[in-house]
């Protein structure tokens, strides 16, 4: 199985990296359950005092990968709210009620959900490569 999601654990930090840089780490399916069973474990490990999250590659994340959902193209367009209600909202409250502080360290580009994330975090410290694009397809 690819690993979407990188944790390491160092002098308390977690550290979680968004590994698809082919994708500008751009989320599929894999990638939240993933960063869900990494939530987890920095929710019940007391040793863990501060969680960072940050991407591989040129950017942070350009948000939900729209080519990872089967879409017919001569069906309706998708559901993309789904997207949001299911992973992205969810996601965000968890991190808001982490008991630890969360910091985002965003390189290049965090797009969309990507840059919700980011923002959702209790500190975002940026490159100076670093955008924040509120675009949502």
């Amino acid at each position: 199985m690819m690993e979407f999601i990188l944790s390491h654990v160092e002098k308390g930090v977690m550290t979680l990296t968004l590994n698809r840089p082919e994708r500008l780490n751009s989320f599929n399916d894999e990638m939240h359950t993933q960063l869900a069973e990494c939530l987890k474990q920095v929710e019940r490990d007391d040793t863990i005092r501060c969680l960072l999250i940050t991407g591989a590659g040129r950017g942070f994340c350009a948000g939900q990968d729209l080519n990872d959902r089967n879409v017919d193209p001569t069906g309706p367009a998708p559901d993309l709210g789904m997207s949001v209600e299911r992973f992205y909202n969810p996601l965000v409250r968890r991190l808001a009620k982490l008991p630890k502080p969360v910091i985002c360290a965003v390189n290049g580009v965090a797009a969309g959900a990507g840059a919700t994330l980011a923002l959702g975090c209790d500190i975002v410290i940026a490159a100076r490569s670093a955008k924040f694009v509120m675009a949502f397809s």
